[in-house]
């Protein structure tokens, strides 16, 4: 075999072993579906307010400790650290959590330690009792059970 020759077989080998990398790293960090024992049920989602909307549920205890804090202030009505921000209407520009009359959503900070200002983590509130969690700023929606 010609040194060529070796030389453009060794360079189809490593490309052959790179995608095939890629591809086997790809599965392993995005399962198809998650574990049945971690998956919620179909019943549980509907016990969560807002467990329909088709956004994950996730523990109020797993989403960081400002958030427990700031959803007891919301539950015991304040005092809020941004008196002119916390409590008022959020208006679902992003279009992320279900689409509702004006004046359905409230909004509050989840300060952000080290931050100099009010952040980006919001609890959002519903009429309905639900509570979701975004950790930048409405890009993203988690809902949140309060009970665990």
């Amino acid at each position: 075999m010609s040194p060529g020759r070796r030389l453009t077989v060794a360079l189809v080998g490593l490309i052959a072993l790179v995608v095939v990398g890629w591809f086997v790293k790809d599965t392993a960090s995005n399962p198809e579906a998650p574990p049945a024992s971690t998956a919620p049920s179909a019943s549980r989602l509907a016990e969560v307010p807002g467990g329909k909307s088709g956004l994950d549920v996730q523990a109020l205890s797993k989403l960081p400790a400002e958030a427990a804090k700031t959803w007891k202030l919301i539950e015991s009505k304040g005092p809020f650290p941004y008196p002119r921000n916390d409590g008022v209407t959020f208006q679902n520009r992003e279009k992320r959590l279900p689409a509702k009359e004006s004046g359905y959503y409230k909004e509050y900070t989840v300060p952000t330690p080290g931050s100099p200002d009010r952040g980006a983590r919001r609890i959002v509130t519903g009429s309905e009792e639900e509570v979701f969690y975004t950790g930048d700023h409405y890009s993203t929606f988690v809902v949140v059970d309060v009970t665990k």
